[in-house]
């Protein structure tokens, strides 16, 4: 090779990182500078590769999460040594836990000043061990001590972060390492896996849960948000409509089946209808697909409320072998993946010619209690208060945006009430942070959705706590033209903790935005989202909040619209065990 081919050849770690990406059809990374990845935003610069700068890495990292929701595909955050990374840390808990696929490439210290406390060095009992930091929530953490390694090791944790239950990894990379020399071709020698195969359920485990299934007299299908594969929801159908069996779904699974679905009776748990947790505690056989079982959405796993197994046969279904018999003992554990047992399932029903199930009573029981619980929505929705009740902030919403509309909410009323409450076809999304339950998830997180899905209608449901923990979602939503409607659900207070401890205690403290002289006080969102380049809607009587979503929607840029809302309460007619400590009851 001669000279001149030779430095041709001859490049850095950050463009090798790059062309990578590349490779891998990475079209947004996600991120904030410092000055021990600027080298690779560099590198970034002369890619077709877009990055999209934040003012804060925990908008980053949520509006990552965002954006691999709505693809499917890892999420990339570029971030700063120390205080950069540690701010990235809830995004990306909230994304591993949620079991988002999501790629944390950090900047370190040069690998030769380790351990002599250099500048942003996170150090005092532990030098220059940053990834201590992400090590309990991530599927894996790489520290880059070579340039020769960093992309075989960038390939384990894209390849990690997307294989099996998805998660969150970290790539941690000493600053150094972007800008030592590495021939281009090492882009090419950690390829990512040509074709993979997950578990799959063997024939006589299918057989058993066939028969369960076609035995049972008060079946129940619990479906969580690692079933949202459209063919795994379209198999699930089918067999769920030649059974008759009945659905219920975690929180993360809203909006999977369309709410007017005969056979769907919501959530069970503490939002779920006193019907849905009667049914699931008296069920003989449920198939869980997907699901954790989380705290909410089982009570407190107290078998007075919603699932007591036994006597209940559990059939469990989850591509990861820990979540089997984790907070129940199963009848039959299946570690596979849930499209492909469904598919199976499926098959051998129609290969053993299983009869069709009819079951009309209880579709008639499903239809008067959804029915009673859309007219009370609809009877509070209707009311002419003002502050609007959260209730007609729903209907409005819901009777002014198209149905393939992504709501993207936070957590309280915008979270619960919506899972609860609000009707949703299919064709729409519905996204939020479950496992973490993060405030200022939404705001941020709806950007990354719009990225991804530039032609649909994002709205970012939140409360006035939400938005106002991610005002940095505000600027860049501004400096992108991603048209997303923030809408703000002001009730000038952590609503929901506040409502939790006055109903506990007696009164709220510390828990509402009060000024000097003890009245409410909350910022102008509208006037900050013009501030910032958005448009504004500041809502002063009941009508006009149909009238801003039509206006935003028309418009198609993005938006801030205030709303007063009064602090009603979720309806809880589950239970949750914090409750009982209060109580000062600890079984």
């Amino acid at each position: 090779m001669t000279a001149d081919n030779a430095a041709a050849a001859a490049t850095t770690g950050a463009h090798v990182v790059v062309r990578q990406l590349e490779q891998w059809g990475v079209t947004h990374v996600f991120g904030l500078c410092g000055h021990t990845n600027i080298a690779l935003l560099d590198a970034l610069g002369h890619s077709d590769i877009e990055f999209v700068v934040f003012r804060h890495e925990q908008t980053a990292a949520h509006a990552a999460d965002g954006y691999a929701r709505a693809t499917g595909k890892p999420g990339v955050v570029v971030v700063h040594v120390g205080p950069g990374m540690m701010n990235a840390v809830t995004g990306a808990a909230t994304a591993a836990l949620d079991s988002v696929p999501l790629v944390v490439i950090s900047g370190d210290v040069p690998s030769y000043y380790r351990g002599r406390h250099p500048h942003q060095e996170v150090n005092l009992h532990a030098d220059a061990d940053q990834t201590g930091i992400y090590k309990p929530f991530v599927k894996r953490a790489w520290d880059v001590a070579r340039v020769e390694d960093l992309p075989r090791f960038l390939e384990r944790a894209w390849w990690t972060a997307s294989s099996g239950r998805p998660g969150a990894t970290l790539l941690n990379v000493p600053m150094d390492m972007f800008s030592r020399e590495l021939p281009i071709e090492a882009a090419s020698r950690s390829v990512l896996p040509g074709s993979t195969s997950v578990p799959s359920v063997d024939e006589a485990t299918l057989d058993q849960v066939v028969d369960l299934l076609a035995s049972a007299q008060r079946p129940l299908v619990y479906v969580g948000g690692g079933a949202r594969d459209p063919e795994a929801r379209d198999a699930l159908l089918r067999i769920a409509e030649h059974l008759d069996l009945p659905i219920v779904h975690s929180l993360m699974a809203k909006g999977l089946i369309s709410d007017d679905h005969p056979l769907l009776l919501g959530m069970p748990g503490f939002w779920g209808l006193e019907f849905t947790n009667t049914y699931a505690r008296n069920a003989d056989v449920v198939l869980a697909l997907a699901t954790r079982f989380a705290e909410t959405d089982a009570s407190s796993w107290d078998p007075a409320y919603t699932w007591q197994f036994p006597p209940t046969k559990l059939v469990q279904v989850d591509l990861d072998p820990a979540e089997i018999g984790r907070n129940y003992p199963v009848e039959v554990g299946v570690v596979a993946d849930v499209g492909q047992t469904l598919s199976a399932i499926e098959r051998r029903l129609r290969e053993r010619d299983v009869a069709p199930v009819d079951r009309p009573e209880l579709r008639d029981q499903i239809d008067r209690t959804r029915s009673a619980l859309w007219a009370e929505t609809a009877d509070r929705g209707a009311a002419e208060d003002f502050p609007l009740k959260p209730e007609r902030i729903l209907r409005d919403l819901r009777e002014a945006m198209p149905a393939d509309t992504v709501l993207v909410t936070d957590v309280g009323w915008n979270k619960n009430g919506v899972a609860q409450r609000y009707p949703m076809r299919d064709v729409g999304r519905f996204i939020t942070p479950g496992g973490a339950s993060t405030m200022g998830f939404g705001p941020a997180a709806a950007l990354g959705v719009q990225l991804a899905w530039p032609d649909r209608p994002v709205v970012a449901l939140v409360g006035d706590g939400g938005m106002s923990a991610q005002l940095a979602a505000l600027p860049t939503a501004a400096e992108r033209d991603l048209p997303v409607i923030f809408v703000v659900m002001n009730n000038a207070a952590h609503g929901t903790i506040a409502d939790l401890q006055a109903s506990s205690y007696g009164a709220s403290y510390g828990c509402e935005f009060v000024d000097a002289d003890g009245r409410p006080a909350t910022p102008d969102f509208a006037a900050l989202g013009r501030a910032c380049g958005l448009d504004g809607y500041q809502i002063g009587e009941v009508g006009e909040l149909a009238s801003a979503l039509k206006a935003a929607l028309a418009a198609r840029r993005p938006a801030v619209i205030d709303v007063p809302m009064v602090n009603d309460p979720v309806p809880t007619p589950g239970h949750w065990n914090i409750n009982d400590i209060y109580r000062g009851r600890f079984d």
